[in-house]
């Protein structure tokens, strides 16, 4: 079995624009999400487990997942993992890889993907919610769909906002800052913004949705629990939305089920999966575009084969 530890040695095998490519790809072979395998939770611990399995073409694989609340006081990840490449075959492992690497990748490439898809191509503006890895991830993703040569970055903690704004501006960006307690949308011009990313932790709205522009495309990828969400409801109502599943989405995306359970939207109102707005199925109305993400074990299993391959060739 061989081994891909790290984030770098995936994006040197997988690039982000690959990654995008690979995952369209994908999709427009005739992949359907809606018959991905569910993520399954299981305690163990002082944490639990999250098991993510899936098989297509040529290749299985799962992502097996820890979460530890505690981890963070003692100075370790709360989110751990480890990546397992199968033969589909023969069921013979072929690679392991690092799960938060492969994540840190394959989830801003979805991401870019329903951007592809759904922004205007002259989106240059990026307001950018988190300040971890996935945001970065999102920082980069972006660029490879879209001419964005502005990004403000918007965290509750002052230093590590200010540290990805620089870096942001040494890849070249107008770069700027914003930091304070929620709702932090109040500090930053969100009808100015073309692309809104919001990868965070956050469990309630990170900004009032009436306040977006309409020609706004939104990608909320922080949550993938029913109680959770990053988006509200006035946002949710006015937007084209997109999931990466139907099924997914109504039963781990809080941004859809919250604005379903409360009636302010409707089942009828996801306007399509990933697949049909690849395969051009979906209608884009007035007003903002939404996509949500929770995360699929597919779209793992896609990189993770591209990155085998790349590595095996």
């Amino acid at each position: 079995m061989s081994g891909l530890p790290y984030i770098e040695d995936l994006e040197r095998l997988v690039p982000m624009a690959r990654a995008i490519d690979v995952l369209e790809e994908a999709l427009a072979a005739g992949f359907d999400p809606e018959t991905a395998p569910a993520r399954a939770a299981v305690p163990a611990g002082a944490g639990e487990f999250l098991l993510m399995p899936a098989a297509a073409g040529r290749y299985a694989g799962v992502k097996v997942v820890t979460v530890a609340p505690g981890n963070p006081m003692r100075g370790l990840p709360r989110i751990q993992g480890t990546y397992l490449l199968f033969d589909g075959d023969t069921m013979t492992p072929l690679a392991a890889m690092d799960g938060l690497a492969l994540t840190a990748l394959r989830t801003p490439a979805v991401s870019a993907l329903a951007v592809r898809h759904l922004a205007p191509q002259s989106a240059s503006s990026l307001l950018v919610y988190g300040t971890g890895p996935q945001a970065w991830g999102h920082v980069l993703a972006m660029r490879e769909v879209r001419p964005v040569d502005r990004v403000t970055v918007v965290g509750r903690d002052h230093d590590r906002a200010v540290a990805l704004a620089l870096k942001c501006a040494e890849a070249g960006l107008a770069a700027s800052a914003a930091v304070g307690a929620p709702p932090p949308g109040a500090l930053v011009p969100l009808e100015e913004a073309d692309l809104i990313a919001c990868c965070t932790t956050s469990r309630n709205p990170l900004f009032p949705g009436k306040l977006t522009g309409n020609n706004v495309t939104v990608a909320a990828v922080g949550s993938h629990e029913p109680d959770a969400r990053e988006i509200d409801d006035d946002l949710v109502a006015r937007a084209t939305l997109v999931v990466e599943a139907r099924t997914a989405a109504l039963s781990e995306a809080g941004d859809v089920v919250i604005p379903l359970r409360g009636g302010t939207i409707t089942s009828g109102h996801l306007a399509g999966n990933l697949a049909d707005l690849v395969a051009g199925r979906v209608a884009l109305r007035e007003g903002p575009r939404v996509f949500k993400s929770v995360g699929m074990a597919w779209e793992d299993l896609v990189v993770a084969a591209a990155a085998y391959e790349a590595w095996a060739h």
